[in-house]
């Protein structure tokens, strides 16, 4: 391994890449200890609730909301703008004609992204920051945050909502630098060092709880038993993401014979590879997207609610216990409800990216077929059979993965921010990425007669 470390970096042109790589996501880390003017408080005040919202977010966007600093909304808009502009090619004629066109449309495509991006930093920052540091008596204010805005200023709100949207976009701009002149997907390698660099929290969090005892596991203390079983979870589940994440299904193909003057041409036999988990985390994300609302919105409710007598106060209890059972992984209901919006979202997400009609025109086009199946309907109708069926190992492996955090956060008693590490979103984004990341390093090496870095 030392090796091929060695033959990496004994390439100038690849060597150049992977260095200014690690500057442009070092200067992206950097932003996130630089924070907004006047305001030193973080989040520490927060309820519970609050705060367990914030770490689910912050999982999967390269956000952190925790604290107040110029990059806190990360790229949280970038993403909504890109999976909404994503959803409108398929229902929309004119952005799907757009993306028919090849590079010019999607550079166009991309400009409306970056619009939309602008305009949904603006909405967020000033939602987020007028809850911030609303009036002084506002129950969300004090409640949820504990900050004191009696010295902060109509121009403070919008100068920190320049800020932080100016922030979003220069992070977009970072991904587009190492796009062009780095390594990798920029997007993606923004998003998963905003994941790793929780790493050193998540290990701090759990060194503090960990006991000499071997009954430690009193649901504050953790014993050296428990650590070997999260030790060899945490191993057995990276081993089943990174499986499920290169597994496919491979249909054979056989093209066509051409008869050219003398010679003969085609007949060869291919393969069309159908990825297991064809949806990627998006399933995930939705899903745990959908059930944070509930959760905020009886939150908010309970806490209006606490100050009435009477019937306001029962209904304060009921939209506690609701938002309770929202926020807690440990609910039965909560799960239930997280594993069906998984295979909902799993279902809905792979008939948007997948289109058999479309795949076998172009079979048909290309002079290409399925053996046993006429081009036309019967292809179609075979493509589609076989994605169902493999659709429902992808969202069962995507509901396991996703629910396990939760079951170590209530059975093990650590927090959210370690067992984000032994599956979810976090997991799943950081194996994808480090693959396509290996896959693009490769390339350069095997364009040069050197061996992969996963070659034996």
């Amino acid at each position: 391994m030392f090796e091929k470390l060695r033959v990496v970096f004994s390439i100038p042109e690849l060597r150049q890449k992977i260095l200014l790589t690690l500057f442009l996501l070092a200067v992206y880390r950097i932003g996130y200890h630089v924070r907004l003017p006047v305001l030193k408080s973080d989040l520490a005040g927060s309820t519970s609730e609050l705060k367990s919202f914030m770490e689910k977010v912050a999982v999967f966007s390269a956000t952190d909301l925790r604290s107040l600093t110029i990059f806190g909304l990360g790229l949280a808009p970038y993403i909504s703008a890109s999976i909404i502009f994503q959803l409108l090619g398929t229902v929309w004629k004119p952005i799907e004609d757009l993306r028919k066109e090849g590079g010019a449309g999607r550079k166009k495509i991309n400009e409306y992204t970056r619009y939309l991006t602008v305009v949904i930093c603006i909405l967020q920052s000033w939602v987020y920051l007028s809850f911030t540091v609303g009036p002084q008596d506002s129950p969300a204010s004090s409640q949820f945050f504990g900050l004191n805005s009696s010295s902060l200023s109509l121009g403070w709100q919008i100068t920190s909502v320049a800020i932080m949207t100016a922030g979003s976009m220069f992070l977009m701009w970072l991904g587009e630098q190492i796009d062009e002149y780095g390594i990798g997907n920029g997007i993606s390698l923004l998003i998963m060092a905003g994941i790793l660099a929780q790493m050193p929290r998540a290990l701090w969090d759990l060194r503090q709880n960990v006991s000499s005892s071997l009954t430690g596991n009193s649901g504050t203390t953790i014993g050296p038993d428990v650590l070997v079983v999260l030790a060899a979870l945490f191993i057995a589940v990276v081993f089943g993401v990174v499986f499920i994440t290169m597994a496919q299904r491979r249909i054979e193909m056989q093209s066509a014979k051409h008869v050219r003057g003398r010679r003969m041409s085609g007949g060869t036999k291919q393969y069309l590879p159908l990825k297991i988990n064809q949806s990627g985390v998006m399933p995930i994300i939705f899903a745990s997207s959908f059930l944070m609302i509930p959760g905020m919105v009886f939150g908010l409710l309970a806490t209006s609610f606490a100050s009435g007598e009477g019937i306001w106060q029962t209904l304060a209890s009921w939209a506690q216990q609701a938002s309770s059972m929202f926020n807690s992984g440990s609910s039965f209901t909560y799960n239930v409800l997280y594993v069906l919006l998984i295979f909902f979202f799993c279902f809905f997400w792979t008939s948007i990216m997948f289109n058999p009609k479309e795949m076998s025109q172009n079979l048909k086009d290309s002079g290409a077929f399925i053996p046993g199946y006429r081009p036309g309907k019967r292809t179609e109708d075979y493509l589609e059979k076989v994605m169902l069926r493999i659709t429902y190992v992808g969202a069962a492996f995507l509901a396991i993965i996703a629910i396990v955090p939760t079951i170590i956060t209530s059975q093990f008693g650590v927090s959210f921010t370690v067992a984000s590490f032994y599956g979810g979103t976090g997991l799943l984004i950081a194996v994808s990425v480090a693959f396509d990341l290996i896959q693009k390093i490769d390339s350069h090496l095997l364009m040069r007669n050197y061996k992969g870095l996963l070659e034996s």
